[in-house]
């Protein structure tokens, strides 16, 4: 993905400074006095010097993404990754260098992301457009240091920091949670786990979620818990949930505007907690789907 990222950089500045006929080379080697004993024209050097993880992006959490045939896959959030490039005009006469170097520099300003539009299929799945970080007093603190280690003399350079996602995680796919239980023992110290397992079973609760299914947008419906008069939200899926539930029957109330109210039975623990609405037929005797 790198090596794709370096071609991006090179399409976008022989673009923008721009670059025409070949009059000027760009190159992604080691910078190195070796290196520039061998230049015969005007080239401008790319060099990648730096690659970490940014840990201020870091994610903890885990992508969950539903799909069609009722599955969820788990995939752990991507790794974002800052990779520090270092760019040096290299020319006969030093007018040439800062000539090209001015026009680098606003080349690479007049873009705060790269160009979707010379981004190949590789990049698709970026979850957010590709930061460019131009100049920055962050980065390349020591310059002097990196051309001692290169061995070769002090000279101008532009430091450009780009940002990827990288996704080194396998998706995990599996049937969706519809309900948890959690239960309490009575213990009067720290039992074993086969104390635990043996134990009289004092109290449980469970927590349970399903979809609402219906002809109308999720956010014109609203649900009731009738035993409780407890008003669920529905998210943009027509997903909801309701936690602290003991066993037994409950009802839902789905009240549609301009439609009459329908009710739903349904049992906890159970397999299923989802809602399937016709179409009502305008307000009127509450039809029951129990």
């Amino acid at each position: 993905m790198i090596d794709a990222l370096d071609e991006v950089l090179r399409q976008l500045l022989m673009r923008e400074i721009p670059i025409r006929n070949g009059e000027v080379d760009i190159a992604f080697e080691l910078p190195n006095r070796e290196w520039s004993a061998r230049l015969n024209r005007p080239t401008l050097n790319i060099f990648l010097y730096d690659v970490r993880e940014n840990t201020v992006l870091r994610k903890a959490e885990w992508e969950i993404r539903r799909q069609d045939n009722g599955k969820v896959s788990r995939q752990r959030s991507p790794v974002r990754v800052d990779l520090h490039y270092m760019l040096t005009a290299w020319a006969k006469a030093v007018e040439d260098e800062h000539r090209l170097l001015t026009r680098t520099l606003m080349a690479l300003f007049r873009h705060p992301t790269l160009p979707e539009e010379l981004l190949p299929e590789i990049f698709n799945d970026q979850p957010v457009p590709i930061p460019m970080r131009v100049a920055q007093q962050d980065s390349l603190r020591n310059p002097a240091d990196v051309w001692n280690a290169l061995d070769n003399d002090l000279r101008p350079a532009v430091n450009c920091t780009l940002t990827l996602a990288l996704k080194p995680f396998t998706a995990f796919e599996g049937p969706v949670v519809r309900t948890r239980e959690l239960r309490w023992h009575l213990a009067h110290h720290l039992p074993s786990p086969q104390a635990i397992a043996q134990a009289e079973r004092v109290d449980e609760l469970w927590a349970i979620g399903g979809r609402v299914r219906s002809p109308v947008s999720p956010h014109q419906l609203r649900l009731t818990l009738l035993e409780r008069g407890q008003r669920v939200p529905i998210d943009d899926q027509g997903i909801y949930r309701i936690a602290n539930l003991s066993p037994g029957s409950y009802t839902l109330l789905i009240e549609t505007p301009g439609q009459a109210p329908q009710k739903k039975s349904i049992r906890v623990p159970s397999d299923s907690y989802d809602i399937d609405l016709k179409p009502g037929k305008g307000r009127g005797k509450e039809v029951s789907k129990g």
